[in-house]
């Protein structure tokens, strides 16, 4: 058997055809089966010619391997703080002393910090003490043992910022050590700076006018500031110097223990009352400061430039007066 005659066999091809005696053969018919067994074998021939690689079993059999890494967390880097310029405290919509003041529309956001690229290091000012050594040392409340006579000599000595090196004196406070009423303003304006007293000039006048309207004198009231110290230009004071000179005026407030207190600006009512929250939002609404209701007005410098939102101030002391007159009434029935 030749090779030819295995691949057919192989194939089911063989026999092709057979031979019956007496039966008519078609030439043509039988060309065309010959050729098709032909091509078949040729076909099967290429195949087997066909070299395939070596197959490796273990490539197959092996199951695939994964690799498990370990976690790496990395700690990410603390974001940055946004910086605030300094902008001018008439920006603010008050201003203290006779300074211009924009509408209350145009009221910005209180500074939540120091400009880092454009303040001075204070670190050097700090009389030895830095800052927050010196909000730290008073959290608790160091100063609150503290009498009158003590505490003005602490505020007239402070060089807890570098405010102090640039104004002529401080302006501590003034009025009735014992008043039922207690207003806290700004800052110390160009006048203030010059008498040591706070609001004169003509926001002191304004003061005055607002104090008869409910029928009080200044003699009547105690009248402070958030800062004793003029800022350079009448400036908005930093937040660093609010929270340094924020403990004075909160033992002046604990000294005079007043029924009701008076916010004047926006500076005064978010020092005391925290947030950053506008006049507008802030008033209309009796707040507390430790057990003390508060109330919210603009700043009489800021009135000055905008006289139709004195009929606004008129209604919040008309509420300071009614919230005292409550407590008063308390107070009565208690006994």
């Amino acid at each position: 058997m030749d090779r030819r005659e295995a691949m057919l066999r192989e194939l089911n091809l063989y026999p092709l055809w057979v031979r019956r005696p007496g039966a008519r053969q078609e030439p043509a018919a039988e060309a065309v089966e010959t050729a098709g067994a032909v091509e078949a074998v040729g076909a099967v021939e290429a195949v087997a010619a066909v070299e395939l690689p070596p197959v490796d079993r273990r490539a197959i059999e092996a199951p695939p391997v994964v690799e498990i890494l370990p976690t790496v967390l990395v700690a990410a880097e603390p974001v940055k703080s946004a910086v605030f310029t300094d902008l001018p405290r008439a920006a603010f919509g008050e201003s203290v002393g006779d300074t211009p003041a924009t509408p209350a529309d145009d009221f910005f956001g209180w500074n939540l910090r120091d400009d880092e690229s454009d303040a001075p290091d204070r670190s050097g000012d700090m009389g030895g003490e830095s800052l927050r050594e010196f909000q730290r040392r008073n959290a608790d409340g160091a100063l609150s043992g503290l009498d009158w006579p003590e505490l003005k000599q602490k505020v007239q000595n402070c060089e807890q910022c570098n405010l102090r090196a640039g104004c002529h004196r401080t302006v501590f406070g003034v009025g009735d050590e014992q008043a039922e009423w207690l207003f806290a303003g700004e800052a110390p304006g160009e006048d203030e700076d010059v008498t040591g007293e706070p609001f004169t000039g003509h926001a002191g006048r304004l003061l005055d006018n607002m104090l008869m309207a409910i029928k009080l004198k200044r003699q009547q009231v105690y009248i402070a500031n958030v800062i004793k110290c003029r800022p350079p230009g009448d400036r908005h004071p930093h937040v660093g110097e609010v929270a340094a000179c924020l403990p004075f005026l909160k033992r002046q407030i604990g000294l005079v223990k007043p029924k009701v207190i008076v916010a004047l600006g926006k500076t005064a009512a978010n020092a005391l009352l925290g947030g950053d929250a506008t006049i507008a939002s802030r008033r209309g609404t009796v707040h507390d400061y430790r057990g003390i209701p508060l109330i919210v007005t603009y700043h009489p410098a800021y009135l000055l430039r905008s006289p139709m939102e004195k009929a606004k101030a008129w209604e919040d002391l008309c509420l300071a007066v009614d919230t005292l007159q409550g407590v008063q009434g308390a107070m009565m029935a208690d006994k």
